[in-house]
């Protein structure tokens, strides 16, 4: 875990899972590749798929209900160096749901977690936020606005 604080790690770790496990298997990748000496790992749970329940709520304070299923590959590693990571990712790419799980127990090294964070993670926001960019700008482009012309007498 990170020297600091073990209580900063468990804040910013749910934010750095998400980031993984929504990022291009391509860039997770090439990150993977470009890091020298590759660490080892041992895998915990291999990569395996499944489905999962979605569950829903009305206007988000309703009863919860099932909305259906999805699937879901996950996979469980531990670093030679002793952190163990998971990676939980939508579809099918047991690749992705690999690395995801190497990168999480990367990211808990205090010995990498700096530079991980400045180069892997920083990256990862920024590519979320030119697609979010890019959705809302062709999002934008379609926009009807209506309005309400007043009768004269």
């Amino acid at each position: 875990m990170l020297d600091s604080s073990a209580s900063s790690a468990t804040v910013l770790r749910p934010g750095w899972m998400g980031l993984l496990a929504q990022a291009a298997p391509e860039d997770l990748e090439a990150h993977w590749q470009s890091l020298a000496p590759q660490p080892g790992y041992t895998l915990l749970r291999p990569a395996e798929t499944g489905l999962v329940m979605v569950r829903g709520r009305i206007s988000g304070s309703g009863a919860p209900f099932n909305l259906g299923e999805m699937t879901m590959t996950r996979c469980a590693v531990r670093m030679a160096e002793g952190p163990v990571g998971f990676g939980h990712v939508a579809g099918r790419n047991r690749r992705h749901a690999e690395l995801a799980a190497i990168f999480d127990a990367l990211l808990q090294d205090r010995h990498r977690h700096d530079g991980l964070q400045d180069s892997l993670i920083a990256g990862l926001v920024r590519a979320r936020d030119a697609a979010r960019s890019a959705d809302r700008a062709e999002i934008a482009a379609t926009r009807v606005d209506f309005f309400t012309l007043a009768r004269g007498e």
